[in-house]
């Protein structure tokens, strides 16, 4: 299985890295920086105004810019039974 990879922009230097996503959801992604040993979890969750997801890696500051609708229709394109609910 192919992991999922994103890009984010680390916001002090403009650089920009490809990470591997671990978990995806509309409110909260878990990303993975670096590999082996030296790899770190990063919890990105979105900005005030959902155009953004943002969150802090060693003290620096990375962002996924892509809003909330946008990854919510990213992951009903992925798999469109989890949309699909039935309540009881």
């Amino acid at each position: 299985m192919d992991a999922e990879k994103i890009t984010v922009r680390a916001t002090e230097s403009g650089q920009t890295m490809d990470v591997v996503v671990l978990h995806k959801r509309a409110d909260r992604i878990t990303v993975v920086l670096g590999e082996g040993v030296h790899s770190v979890r990063c919890d990105l969750t979105p900005t005030r105004n959902a155009l953004a997801y943002s969150g802090s890696v060693s003290g620096r500051e990375i962002v996924y810019e892509r809003g909330r609708a946008q990854v919510q229709a990213d992951i009903d394109r992925v798999n469109p039974a989890l949309r699909k609910s039935t309540r009881r």
